[in-house]
């Protein structure tokens, strides 16, 4: 079943590919003025992080207003999901490959997040893009300092210790209606990544664990988004294709980074991104423009 998984990744990065490619190339006279190398350097920071679980669309949305490579805000959704999908596939290929997770766990888990963001617009309550961020952003800190107790043992209640690679009965049923209210949440822009990290941890799974299911993840969601970006021509072909170039080879040497980490420090590393998190959500949550 991970061979399957692996093999479905690489036909839809293909896939992803040659439709980029091909829209690229019938329109290669009218690419613009932007930076080849400059949008490159982006893609493999932002993607770099992103293999870290930080994530990339807040850290490309920085980079590209502060080097001044976007011309029109209109079509920023679309250079986002556009060039970080084949990167986000890049990362759910490496993980998927390396990190043992029980198949059942990662099948159920991903499915849930894909059903959950197709229906999301029709399951979620109709709150504002503020208050579901601020509350997020809460949960999400409180839920860091829960998993920072349990990881130095200060709370003895809480358990210790993070070692098993699946989740059965009552867990994986939580982890399977957690992915999919994450899914949802995505169409109201609350990335998938930190919560994802958070549940699992929260399930006793070791931390690794939430890479290759959170990777995978997006990896079924953010192309489908780009095909519509793609067909709609609703989004910037150069820089797209800028950051692909530049993501791929910082997904690549990110993993072998983290992987190659001391497991305790990914559970450090992984508290630090969740908080990061929250506190980004709380603030977009608290701004008058929070439901921007």
């Amino acid at each position: 079943m991970a061979q399957i998984i692996f093999y479905i990744l690489i036909i839809w990065m293909l896939f992803q590919a040659v439709i980029l490619l091909q829209d690229v190339f019938k329109h290669r006279k009218d690419l613009g003025d932007s930076s080849w190398l400059i949008n490159g350097v982006i893609g493999f920071i932002a993607d770099f992080a992103d293999t870290l679980g930080i994530g990339s669309f807040a850290l490309t949305t920085l980079m590209l207003n502060a080097t001044k490579q976007l011309k029109d805000d209109r079509l920023l959704p679309g250079i986002l999901n556009v060039g970080h999908a084949i990167p986000v596939i890049t990362e759910a290929i490496i993980f998927v490959t390396v990190i043992k997770v029980d198949v059942i766990t990662l099948v159920s888990l991903v499915l849930a997040a894909i059903v959950g963001s197709f229906l999301g617009s029709k399951l979620v309550p109709k709150l504002s893009e503020k208050s579901i961020r601020k509350w997020i952003g809460w949960a999400l800190v409180v839920t860091a300092i829960l998993m920072f107790l349990r990881q130095t043992n200060m709370i003895a209640m809480l358990g210790e210790g993070n070692t098993a690679t699946s989740l059965t009965g009552t867990k994986l049923v939580i982890g399977i209606i957690g992915n999919f209210i994450f899914g949802a949440l995505m169409t109201f822009g609350v990335g998938l990544y930190a919560p994802c990290m958070a549940m699992v941890y929260m399930l006793g799974m070791t931390p690794l664990a939430a890479f290759p299911i959170m990777m995978c993840s997006c990896a079924g969601l953010q192309p489908v988004a780009s095909f519509n970006f793609i067909r709609e021509k609703a989004y910037d072909r150069k820089i797209s294709l800028a950051i692909t170039i530049g993501g791929i080879p910082g997904v690549i040497i990110a993993s072998q980074f983290l992987i190659n980490l001391d497991i305790s420090v990914i559970s450090y590393l992984v508290i630090l991104v969740i908080i990061y998190t929250g506190i980004q959500y709380i603030i977009k949550g608290m701004s008058k423009n929070g439901n921007k």
